[in-house]
């Protein structure tokens, strides 16, 4: 839990607070923002600051000091009189959070976003296997004749794709 005051500051109401959120980048994933991606839970603006709840995308997640910082730092320079940001495990991260309109942004970056959602596929901690019919489509070339070198990319929510036509790795986020 991360928590400061700013005493100059006027206090920022809670439509102006979201907003301010959907500008922070994800540190790993720049092309969404911690909104997007789902790991903020809940907003509160009452009279003695702001105080977002997180979950990050994992338990183990390296970016969730950064990512804290990131937040406050950003409401204190939208005029935030103090924050605090809380870290929520449960309920566990799920891949059906990102938003919508952040997914193809996801794919323009070369991460492949979940296909279907994590509910449908049922609970898959630590183990990815992905359903035989499901195809992974290249998000450089289209292609579905993909091979899944690894069940784990840069972080455990993605697993690492080649493409056998363009011979380009990507990563998948994995319906969690």
């Amino acid at each position: 839990m991360t928590s400061l005051t700013n005493a100059a500051a006027t206090p920022l109401t809670h439509d102006a607070a979201w907003a301010v959120l959907r500008t922070v980048p994800d540190p790993e994933i720049p092309v969404i923002s911690v909104a997007d991606l789902g790991i903020v839970r809940d907003v509160l603006v009452d009279d003695t600051g702001v105080h977002v709840t997180v979950t990050p995308t994992y338990a183990g997640c390296p970016a969730t000091e950064v990512i804290a910082r990131d937040i406050s730092d950003a409401l204190y320079a939208a005029g935030a009189t103090a924050v605090e940001v809380r870290t929520r495990l449960a309920p566990a991260w799920t891949t059906d959070w990102i938003a919508a309109d952040a997914r193809e942004r996801l794919r323009a970056y070369g991460i492949v976003p979940p296909q279907g959602n994590a509910a449908a596929a049922g609970e898959q901690p630590l183990r990815f296997v992905p359903r035989a019919s499901e195809k992974i489509g290249c998000p450089r070339c289209g292609s579905s004749d993909t091979e899944r070198l690894s069940s784990f990319g840069a972080t455990p929510c993605k697993a690492l794709y080649r493409c056998r036509t363009c011979a380009e790795p990507f990563e998948y986020f994995k319906p969690l």
